[in-house]
Formats: C-alpha cells, structure tokens, sequence
C-alpha cells in the first residue's frame, strides 16, 4: 500500500500545483473527476494487482473489480477530496484499506493508510497492531469535556447527505462543543481524530472507499467508530460517530437525540 500512494503522489502533487489546467469532467452534482483522480487510480491499480493478483478490488471510479472469492479484497479511493484538489485548497488524500472474510462469513477491515500526499504524511494502521503516523503511534484525543474539543463533519451539497437531519444535528453539537470543522476529505478527517487533531467527528451518505481506512484507524488508535444509533453497523448505515470512548459517547446521544427529533 505504502509503495503504491508513494510512486501515485508525485504525479497528484504536480497536478495540483498545475490545477488550472486539469482536464475534469463531470460524474454527477458536485462529483467531480479529474484525470489526476484517473491517473493516480490507475497507477495504484497496477501496483495492488502486481503485488497481489488474485486480489479483489473496489475503486471509487471503476468500480469492482472480481478476485479470488475466497482471498482478501482491496478498498480504493484514489483521490479523497477532489472538490478541494480542483479548487487548489492543500487537503485531500489517498485512501486504501483491505477487506478481509472471518470465519462467521462476515468481512472486516485488517489494514488501512491514508497519505496526505502534500505533506507526505502516512496514517496506517493493522487490526490488533495499533495506528501509526509514519513512524509515531497514534492516540485519539485525552480530552473529556465536550465544551473543550473540535468535531468535524461533512455539510450536504447538491443531492448530497440530509440537509434536515444535518441542520438538527448541528444545532444540537454546536452549542456543546468548542467548535465544528469541514475540511471537505472523510478519509483525513478520521485520520485527525485517530492522531487527536480532532476530538470526533460525525457524517452519513458516505461510500466505503471514503471511510474503511479510517475507521480502522480510529479504532487502532483507542477510540470507537459507530452508526448513529450506536450500533456497530456504520457502513452498512452509511453513518458515522467517531471518538475517544468519553466524547463519542457523548457525540453519539446528542446526534441520536436530534435525529430522533
């Protein structure tokens, strides 16, 4: 994984920095696709599949593609924050995770790494084994009082999320908290609660190629990831409370609360 965001950053980083004169197209309502966001799943496509061909893959462009049933799968979304990218805004990332079967049949994520290509930062993490910043290991945040922490989230845009829930959602955490980030890259955003830069974070509408890396992150790191009912179904929900055990307790029953009405 780690060869492949390396030998696929290069080629983003100059991209960006030539933003201007990207070729983009459109996928959807605000869904944008850049031959950046292309090339770079290309150049991780090849690299995954010759170091493990008989592997599956789901990729955010081409969608799935068949492996042994019986082998591990690899999860991609080769550029997380393309919105951001296309506007020149320094945040977006690569994320990769690894899809693993139990024995009950189930499947679970057992690695992950989110690489911010702009600052050459590496958030891995391995099932059991801890998350990781590059060589420094990972701990959410220590803090307890919700008035003191930073969350973040995604704010629905063009046919995107629950405007009405998001709005209730809002007006229940805000008052509570020392204050609400979008930074516009689902990936990072749970990498930054698994380093502690942020103290939890909440979203829904998101595909699996957004979160898998960085819930395992966040769990590697100490804290707990769920849907907002508290269940442990977040990516079949499509919904998201991360933190440390203290805040995302707290987070979770005033996002409960105001879905809930």
């Amino acid at each position: 994984m780690d060869r492949a965001v390396r030998k696929a950053a290069p080629r983003l980083r100059r991209d960006y920095n030539e933003v201007e004169q990207l070729q983009v197209s459109k996928k959807g309502p605000a869904d944008f696709v850049s031959m950046a966001d292309k090339r770079a799943e290309q150049t991780i496509l090849d690299e995954l599949q010759n170091a493990r061909p008989d592997w599956g893959l789901l990729l955010e462009e081409r969608g799935e593609i068949a492996g042994n049933p019986a082998k591990p799968r690899w999860i991609v979304d080769p550029l997380d924050g393309t919105t951001n990218f296309l506007h020149g805004i320094p945040h977006f990332s690569i994320s990769i995770a690894v899809e693993d079967k139990r024995a009950d049949g189930r499947t679970e994520i057992s690695q992950a790494l989110v690489y911010q290509p702009l600052t050459d930062e590496g958030f891995w993490a391995e099932k059991g084994r801890g998350a990781w910043l590059n060589d420094r290991r990972l701990r959410v945040s220590s803090r307890r009082d919700l008035s003191e922490t930073v969350i973040g989230t995604g704010i629905p845009h063009c046919g995107r999320g629950n405007p009405e829930n998001w709005g209730r959602i809002y007006s229940a955490v805000a008052p509570e908290v020392s204050g609400i980030r979008r930074f516009g890259s689902a990936a990072l955003d749970l990498a930054w609660v698994a380093a502690g830069r942020m103290d939890g974070f909440w979203e829904d509408d998101l595909d699996l190629w957004d979160t898998a890396a960085g819930v395992l992150l966040v769990k590697e790191a100490g804290g707990f990831v769920t849907d907002y009912r508290g269940s442990d179904r977040s990516f079949e929900r499509r919904e998201y409370v991360a933190g440390s055990s203290a805040i995302h307790s707290k987070l979770q029953k005033l996002v409960a609360g105001a879905v809930r009405g």
